[in-house]
């Protein structure tokens, strides 16, 4: 398994969820857990995918994301799970 944390923050707006999986859908890339809130009007996600059947590289799916985001007003972050799980160690 290859998996990857990705985190979706910014100003709640319709399709948020539904775009980016879309596009992880459109790249091969199994989504394994979600978790999303909505604070006041603040939108927060947390996803964890399985790259291991893309279609194309973590770097091509994290700058896609990264359009992807931006064309919906949101910052989408990609981190590789032993690099989140070591920035997050306490």
């Amino acid at each position: 398994m290859n998996k990857v944390i990705i985190t979706v923050v910014g100003k709640d707006t319709v399709g948020i969820i539904a775009k980016v999986c879309t596009y992880l859908a459109e790249k091969q890339v199994n989504v394994m857990d979600i978790s999303q809130t909505i604070v006041q009007e603040y939108f927060n996600m947390m996803m964890i995918v399985d790259m291991a059947g893309a279609n194309a590289s973590f770097d091509e799916i994290a700058a896609g994301l990264d359009e992807v985001g931006y064309q919906m007003g949101v910052v989408v972050k990609c981190q590789r799970e032993e690099i989140f799980t070591k920035m997050h160690r306490i």
